[in-house]
């Protein structure tokens, strides 16, 4: 038997109970008018463990519809916020199904919500979606159901604003170097060889011979200084090897060279 020696009140309508032994249960409002809970009350060592996890599932079901309040969560981000919160594997077992009987919890749902938003206000192509979702403790058929709203046009247009935005980033590069910048930018935001090849195949990267030697000349008199300190043989081997591996084409790179050597003649 025990004695109740205090009820404290905490935020948010929680309270710690403690007993004349020294233990201390958390319950909320409702467990203490539902059975009545008063200080100086006796209560049995059974009643008091009945009102233990009761009090436990009715906590973690308000923090899981705290956490809910704010946007929609997957089964795993809830039952990883009240692990967080120290509720015990039977209440999140409890938490978890209760929101389920009331439609508050849906792994699909938060998948094609998930998808549709990516698709209004990010650049994600649905590999990377797929990689995100997973994350978040969706399943391998749910996201599929769910990345049937990113039809093909849609990935297709996406990944051409993307393409474009990126083109701009890298102007400064060669044209082989652009088309493989973007190519790559395109693949690591998660769109599919299909998409990307119709993209690069639409953009509109055009080669002006004149600048595309300024470009040469630009990187190639840095790769000089960087060494110049090197025998001719050694350092002419190095910035051909760089200025290659940038994309440059291999005529206008012996060009360069020979410029600067006659240059360094005089």
């Amino acid at each position: 038997m025990e004695i109740i020696k205090s009820i404290r009140k905490l935020k948010n309508n929680q309270y710690t109970l403690t007993t004349e032994s020294g233990k201390k249960i958390s319950v909320s409002e409702d467990t203490l008018v539902r059975h009545r809970l008063l200080k100086g009350e006796e209560i049995t060592d059974e009643s008091l463990e009945k009102i233990r996890k009761e009090a436990e599932m009715d906590i973690g079901y308000q923090i899981a519809l705290s956490f809910l309040n704010f946007q929609l969560r997957s089964e795993k981000e809830i039952k990883d916020q009240l692990k967080k919160k120290e509720i015990s594997g039977e209440g999140i077992t409890y938490v978890i199904n209760k929101l389920k009987d009331l439609s508050l919890l849906d792994d699909l749902v938060f998948a094609e919500s998930y998808v549709r938003t990516v698709m209004k206000t990010q650049d994600k192509g649905p590999q990377q979606i797929k990689q995100s979702l997973f994350k978040k403790g969706i399943s391998e058929e749910n996201i599929s159901k769910a990345l049937e709203l990113f039809v093909f046009d849609d990935q297709e247009e996406a990944a051409k604003r993307l393409a474009e935005k990126a083109l701009r980033k890298y102007q400064s590069k060669s044209h082989k170097e652009q088309i493989q910048k973007v190519r790559q930018h395109l693949f690591t935001k998660g769109y599919s060889g299909d998409v990307i090849n119709i993209v690069m195949s639409d953009l509109e990267i055009e080669k002006d011979e004149d600048e595309e030697y300024d470009l040469l000349v630009a990187q190639g008199d840095k790769l000089w200084r960087k060494h110049g300190r090197l025998d001719r043989s050694k350092r002419n081997q190095k910035i051909k090897q760089s200025l290659f591996q940038k994309g440059f084409d291999f005529d206008n790179i012996n060009r360069y060279i020979e410029e600067k050597e006659m240059e360094d003649d005089n």
